[in-house]
């Protein structure tokens, strides 16, 4: 099985390899492309705009050609898989989609953190439509200074702000929290005052073996 992963930062290939490795896919499943012009053209674009996932799209057909599914790391950018409709063959997946529905599934209020401005509106968007079925309460919170900590390649500072908000999130009642971007997984291990809080990329990778799996 190949499973090919579309990222806009370099760092989430370490996190993407971790994750294959806790659910047990064999070394060399995944393959990496890196494009963070895209999200940077979203961010000067104060979020996704048509062009910007019209481009999405297009490399998220160009990587199917080579994989049994294709997997967009990034929230921001994640619209755009549903722009794709049914002109792609093989399972292509937003990471973050899996994680949504599993954190509805949790039962009681989800705080969802987010670290950079534009995933909040995606994410928001991706949590109303899987909470539906569950009438599952949520909040989406922004995670202030995380960002630019992450910019400026300070990685334990910007875990360890997204932990601090995980920790005020329990300690304010929240059930679960969910770590909206792929790039805050490693903030669940620093989490004090409540359950490891949910992070996208184990389960958007399982959610990828399934899906090919299911069409087999």
């Amino acid at each position: 099985m190949k499973i090919s992963c579309l990222h806009t930062a370099d760092s989430n290939i370490a996190v993407f390899e971790a994750a294959a490795r806790e659910i047990g896919l064999a070394e060399g499943t995944l393959a990496h492309t890196v494009r963070p012009d895209l999200l940077a053209d979203a961010e000067r674009s104060g979020g996704l705009t048509r062009d910007i996932a019209h481009e999405t799209a297009s490399l998220l057909r160009s990587l199917g050609r080579t994989a049994d599914a294709v997997i967009l790391t990034c929230s921001t950018l994640g619209p755009s898989v549903d722009a794709l409709g049914d002109t792609v063959s093989i399972p292509t997946l937003r990471v973050d989609a899996a994680l949504a529905e599993q954190a509805v599934q949790a039962g009681g209020r989800v705080v969802v953190l987010c670290a950079v401005q534009t995933t909040v509106e995606p994410t928001a968007q991706l949590f109303a439509t899987a909470a539906e079925a569950t009438q599952t309460a949520f909040e989406v919170r922004l995670v202030p200074g995380a960002w630019n900590l992450f910019k400026a390649g300070n990685r334990d500072g910007y875990l360890a702000v997204i932990a601090e908000a995980a920790d005020a999130a329990y300690r304010e009642g929240a059930a679960a929290v969910a770590l909206a971007q792929a790039s805050m997984a490693g903030a669940a291990d620093l989490v004090k005052d409540g359950p490891k809080p949910l992070s996208s990329p184990a389960a958007g990778l399982a959610a990828a073996v399934a899906s090919v799996s299911r069409d087999a």
